[in-house]
């Protein structure tokens, strides 16, 4: 059995000394999409930010089998863990380009990937980022993480607040992301949930609550109910 690319074990996160998420334990396969689910306010972003350190942890999270809670963010992103906030996080005073090139670790930056999956950042690499619409600020977000020959990818809310030409070019592009590296995707929207993920793990008050395939998860009406608040994939998208 293939060992995963990320293990957590009692992981446990606080904010201003107010815990956020409580003894999570779940895997992600070194393969395809795990999509990290559950209502707003659950843990799911405290989730990524304490196996990433950018919060206060406790408990165990290991990358291909090596513990790496103890490191600093930095060290953990130069393991290879690429990082997609959820605010974007653009540097709005700098062009496209310079974006890019910040974001670049590798001795051979994946250039042609990104000019292939985001055509419009190649016209517009001269342009300030600042002055870029949301959908193409998102794809900067993304672009920076897949410039580099990342092990994981930790995605968070790609497609939140996103016109529906867009949400379809930001799936796209993660779906071609996830042949070549495993994802850990925070997604409301459970069309693009359908469309990537393979696999769900469900957050509920800090706690994992459900873990097991996206398409049984997804087709029981009872279990998303009970679990996001929705009746089905068309209320969440």
């Amino acid at each position: 059995m293939t060992e995963p690319i990320l293990a957590l074990s009692r992981l446990s996160g606080r904010i201003a000394g107010q815990q956020v998420i409580e003894d999570v334990s779940f895997e992600v396969p070194a393969t395809g999409v795990t999509a990290l689910l559950g209502r707003n306010g659950v843990g799911k972003t405290s989730t990524v930010k304490s196996i990433l350190g950018l919060i206060e942890r406790t408990g165990e999270v290991r990358l291909a089998g090596e513990r790496i809670d103890a490191l600093p963010t930095h060290r953990i992103v130069q393991r290879g863990v690429g990082y997609v906030p959820e605010d974007r996080e653009v540097f709005g005073g700098l062009t496209v380009a310079e974006n890019l090139r910040l974001a670049e670790r590798d001795a051979a930056p994946r250039r042609e990937l990104v000019a292939q999956l985001f055509p419009d950042l190649v016209e517009r690499r001269a342009q300030r980022a600042g002055t870029l619409s949301g959908g193409q600020q998102q794809m900067v977000s993304l672009a920076r993480a897949l410039v580099n020959d990342n092990r994981l990818l930790l995605v968070d809310e790609p497609t939140k607040g996103l016109a529906p030409r867009i949400v379809d070019e930001v799936a796209a592009a993660l779906a071609t992301a996830a042949e070549t590296v495993p994802i850990l995707l925070v997604e409301q929207n459970l069309h693009v949930i359908r469309r990537l993920a393979e696999r769900v793990v469900v957050l509920s008050g800090g706690r994992v609550v459900h873990t097991g395939a996206a398409v049984d998860f997804l087709d029981d009406e009872a279990l998303v109910q009970r679990h996001l608040g929705v009746h089905d994939a068309s209320e969440a998208a």
